[in-house]
């Protein structure tokens, strides 16, 4: 499962109209997802793993996520997104490449039939894309295809969860702002783009299996599968890998650290593929000198 697909909602704001298909209500699925607790002797922080896009029916904002979010006193997420206007001018920003070749044009002979047909598959004219830079097409590939199969945003826990912390009247914060995510997809080599971009394409075949397949895991509180599957295309590009992944673990980490030493009850929402595998903030926490206990439920 591409790393994409897990930070692609940042983008939808900006994408193509909302295509997710509607159906009756289904019926309830219980879910049990993993939950982490760090402690020190005055502070508690929860660490909850998400998928940013689900679809209606998971019954997983409840027991122990429940209760860790209920007794905590501020809500923590990747970020709190600007308005929409404010986040289309980031990413248009970041994003557009107005001048020289067309996206399509930069592609090798050999993709650029698949890059179209997966464009106007969505929907959209062939040359959507063409003015972008390769991992704002690369993202919103990866997420429309989910939403045309009921794949939502507003079904995701960062949604649910900032709607309940209003309601509480908790204060909401982010590790990073919207500046700061768009620009580490910016900062990435061209070749590093170009690579995310056609790890894209090769997966669009088998978006709804991998997709099933991560949300059951996550669902099930399985970590080390769901591990597996969100970062086994990171192996192909070191660079993404770290600049995405691995800075980013190290850094939430830190932040965790420095909030052990302010008194207080917290509950840290992340995508699950940051708190699972071998470079997960509870791996960096570790270094640091922090454990974090998985709660039972």
């Amino acid at each position: 499962m591409s790393l994409l697909r897990r930070l692609a909602p940042l983008f939808l704001l900006t994408a193509a109209p909302a295509c997710a298909q509607t159906s009756p209500a289904p019926k309830l699925q219980d879910a049990d997802p993993a939950l982490w607790v760090v402690r020190s002797p005055t502070t508690t922080v929860y660490l909850f793993g998400t998928i940013h896009v689900l679809k209606p029916g998971l019954t997983w904002f409840d027991e122990a996520v429940r209760h860790a979010f209920d007794k905590s006193d501020q809500v923590v997420l990747e970020l709190v997104l600007p308005d929409p206007a404010k986040m289309q001018a980031i990413v248009a920003a970041s994003a557009t490449k107005p001048t020289g070749p067309t996206l399509t044009d930069r592609l090798p002979l050999a993709r650029r039939k698949q890059f179209v047909d997966a464009v106007t598959s969505l929907g959209l004219p062939a040359g959507t894309f063409d003015r972008v830079k390769p991992w704002f097409a690369a993202t919103n590939l990866s997420i429309l295809p989910l939403m045309k199969l009921g794949y939502d945003p507003a079904n995701g826990p960062e949604s649910i969860i900032t709607a309940e912390a209003k309601a509480q009247n908790k204060p909401v914060i982010g590790l990073e702002t919207a500046e700061q995510q768009i620009g580490y997809f910016g900062a990435l080599s061209d070749k590093a783009q170009i690579s995310f971009l056609d790890s894209t394409l090769d997966e669009l075949p088998k978006v709804g299996p991998q997709m099933a397949t991560m949300v059951d895991e996550w669902a099930k509180g399985e970590p080390d599968a769901l591990a597996r599957e969100m970062n086994d295309s990171l192996k192909d590009s070191p660079e993404v890998a770290k600049v995405l992944l691995v800075d980013r673990n190290k850094r939430w980490a830190g932040w965790i650290q420095n909030r052990l030493a302010t008194p207080g009850t917290v509950f840290i929402a992340v995508g699950a593929g940051h708190l699972a595998g071998p470079q997960s903030v509870q791996r960096q926490l570790a270094k640091l000198g922090i454990r974090a206990e998985r709660v039972k439920y």
